[in-house]
């Protein structure tokens, strides 16, 4: 079979492999789809603190039909259409148990820990299957559009924290025209959001992402002052929440400043580790009773919510995928990507 392997930056491989074996309380899945995301891209430029072992098969937003199982009651057969968790918590420790596992203290990941999604196989190890990390895929849906169900998982994960509608004439303001972006802006209208505003420094891929999500105001921060543009459209009070989808300082910064008094803001997208501190007017926060939230991936329920959104059309994600590549197109993919003439970008092995 083929496999997408990294070795160091720079140097991903499209390589022959064995077909793996599940193992105990394992299965295998037939990759049909795994969509790149920007994290793909630092990967190939930088690697990541958490590929311990290389080299490995990465590829972690992963849709694909169960082909074998191992030894043991795994609760799947083959021929089920599944989508998986990349996040895998433990289960087990105090953070699961207590408060959150998107916080466990002993998580694995796909792709990271364990042989990913570019490849034509991979087997689902018993981590994920431990903590019920594999969704069946809903009658109708298309293996790219389960595929894309991780990221959407994510997005939940921060709206619920932000408590997106919350009320019933919010206006919410999305920072970032990328994927995720795109899904923020589908999701904080199926939760309710009355208005939902994009704003995003790059023209052409603003163009790209409104003409598909039609946000209700796009801001162009090339050009205009986000701040005072969402001011102005609120008639001066603000923006109910705002969410950070990209990895700016300034954009978080520029968040707190738009805020409505009681908003919420999001920091989504991580920053720089070289670059990765902003300034605060703390009395703004406490005189205007900001709530600042950082959310950090999702939950197999989320995963599992997020699918049924998929599924039901409150989030039509076949909207956002702009391309599909197969394997041996991988370099092309994460081009895509970090070019920003995509959105949403699907491997199908």
């Amino acid at each position: 079979m083929k496999v997408a392997r990294f070795y160091e930056p720079g140097d991903l491989r499209v390589e022959e492999a064995d077909r793996p074996t599940p193992g105990r309380n394992e299965l295998l899945m037939r990759v049909h789809a795994c969509a790149t995301c920007g994290t793909d891209v630092k990967i190939f430029h930088h690697g990541h603190r958490n590929l311990k072992t290389l080299p490995r098969v990465i590829g972690h937003e992963i849709a694909g039909e169960v082909v074998e199982v191992g030894d043991g009651d795994v609760g799947w057969e083959p021929g089920d259409r599944v989508q998986s968790i990349a996040y895998v918590p433990c289960g087990k420790c105090y953070q699961c148990t207590h408060r959150a596992m998107t916080v466990c203290d002993n998580a694995t990941s796909v792709g990271y820990d364990y042989d990913g999604g570019f490849a034509e196989y991979m087997v689902v190890p018993e981590n994920v299957l431990r903590v019920d990390g594999l969704n069946r895929i809903p009658d109708g849906l298309s293996y790219p559009e389960a595929a894309a169900t991780e990221p959407l998982a994510c997005a939940l994960n921060a709206q619920e924290q932000a408590n997106v509608g919350l009320y019933d004439d919010e206006t919410v303001v999305v920072v970032g025209s990328g994927p995720i972006g795109c899904m923020h802006v589908m999701l904080a209208r199926a939760r309710g959001a009355e208005r939902v505003f994009m704003a995003e420094i790059n023209p052409d891929r603003l163009k790209l992402a409104a003409d598909i999500v039609e946000p209700d105001l796009s801001i162009d921060s090339s050009s205009q002052d986000p701040v005072e543009t969402v001011r102005e459209a609120t008639g001066g009070r603000g923006a109910d929440v705002i969410i950070v989808a990209a990895g700016s300082g300034q954009a978080q910064m520029q968040a707190i400043d738009m805020a409505a008094p009681r908003g919420r803001i999001s920091l989504f997208g991580g920053l720089p580790k070289d670059n990765s501190t902003i300034t605060v007017d703390a009395n703004v926060v406490h005189y205007t009773e900001l709530t600042i939230v950082g959310p950090a991936g999702s939950t197999p329920t989320h995963n599992q919510q997020a699918l049924e959104m998929i599924g039901s059309g409150a989030v039509p994600m076949a909207e956002l995928i702009t391309h599909e590549l197969p394997l041996e197109r991988v370099h092309d993919a994460i081009q895509a990507v970090e070019s920003g003439t995509s959105i949403k970008v699907v491997i199908t092995p």
